[in-house]
């Protein structure tokens, strides 16, 4: 008889055996698998916050992209107003109403006093792409307003240095030109309100295309201060009432 007869019977017996073994083998490594603990993520602030990180930078810090705004060093009371702003639809983008629909006021107010407490450096004003003129008036309007028109100066809230005041005015500086015309546009179409009396609403209003391009412009142009954190609270008497900042 030759060898290859001898070995032809034996492979249908040795599949069912070997598939046992694989199989047994597998149960084993599953189970030793189960046993082991499995890694978590830590369960801090900085995990937390990378909902937030992934569009606003690693520290908050701003990207290029002209929309998703520096959080980093703003008072932790604006940061938390505009969480709650977005949570009950006073401000609408649809990834951020998402991202905070479930989240406790405990929870905001968390999250908003440690991006108010990062540091991150500011990255270099933009270079100006509108005539003198235009830059001209808008300086004019940030540091002096138009009194003709009942328009205050933006410095006379968000503070001499840009950088604005504790514990609810945001600071201007280190925001691109798009985003501050869109939130100035916002302001003025009533898509983007504030607790009455909403005094944003009511300044924007007021401003004409022309002046809301040349103050976003010069602003995008300006270097932060080398201490560039919000001036102290009750430092400046606002012109308006704002129901976001405590009178």
């Amino acid at each position: 008889m030759s060898p290859r007869r001898l070995v032809r019977p034996l492979i249908p017996l040795a599949a069912p055996l070997l598939a046992a073994l694989l199989f047994g083998t597998s149960g084993i490594f599953s189970a030793a698998s189960a046993q082991t603990p499995q890694p978590k993520a830590p369960d801090t602030i900085e995990s937390r916050v990378q909902g937030c990180t992934a569009c606003h930078g690693s520290h908050g810090q701003g990207t290029d992209n002209d929309y998703f705004p520096r959080l980093a060093g703003k008072p932790a009371e604006y940061l938390y107003n505009q969480l709650m702003n977005f949570r009950e639809g006073r401000r609408k983008y649809p990834p951020m109403n998402y991202l905070v629909t479930y989240l406790s006021d405990d929870y905001l107010h968390e999250i908003a006093t440690y991006f108010s407490q990062q540091r991150p450096p500011y990255p270099p004003p933009a270079k100006a792409t509108v005539s003198d003129s235009t830059l001209a008036r808008g300086q004019a309007i940030v540091l002096r307003g138009d009194p003709a028109r009942q328009v205050p100066a933006c410095a006379a809230c968000h503070g001499a240095k840009l950088t604005g005041m504790e514990p609810a005015i945001p600071g201007l500086v280190g925001l691109h030109a798009d985003y501050i015309s869109a939130q100035i546009g916002a302001w003025r179409s009533g898509s983007r309100h504030a607790k009455a009396p909403d005094c944003m609403h009511e300044i924007a209003t007021r401003l004409t295309d022309d002046d809301v391009n040349a103050v976003a412009a010069w602003l995008a142009t300006q270097n932060a201060p080398q201490n560039p954190v919000p001036a102290a609270a009750g430092s400046l008497k606002t012109p308006l009432a704002c129901g976001s900042e405590p009178q």
